[in-house]
């Protein structure tokens, strides 16, 4: 039976390991087995906040969008009621952009 030697295999995979796990704290970022788990813990929290970005970026729209409007005297709900019997098609990204950069433009939309 030939004899199989695999360190390079194994050397290269615990090198890319703890080059992940490279800026950790402690052993995490020295120890093989530590590092594995606190690699597979980040991958799966990176995963789960690729999900959450859009749906924290959205409330941040949400609640720029409603003060500004609060401002000009009309609640989110009901500016979002005008704008789609008007049928103006704006998303709440660029109507939040509109409403921190441009007051008078976001004034303009209220009133149409």
């Amino acid at each position: 039976m030939v004899r199989v030697k695999r360190g390079n295999v194994a050397r290269k995979r615990r090198k890319k390991i703890l080059a992940l796990a490279s800026g950790y704290r402690g052993a995490h970022s020295v120890l093989f087995r530590v590092a594995n788990q606190q690699v597979m813990k980040a991958l799966r929290y990176s995963y789960v906040g690729r999900k959450q970005k859009k749906r924290i970026f959205r409330r941040i729209w949400i609640s720029r969008i409603n003060s500004a409007s609060r401002l000009n005297g009309i609640s989110y709900s009901q500016l979002i009621h005008k704008l789609k019997k008007s049928n103006i098609n704006i998303n709440r990204k660029i109507l939040s952009q509109i409403a921190v950069l441009d007051a008078s433009t976001f004034k303009y939309l209220i009133n149409p």
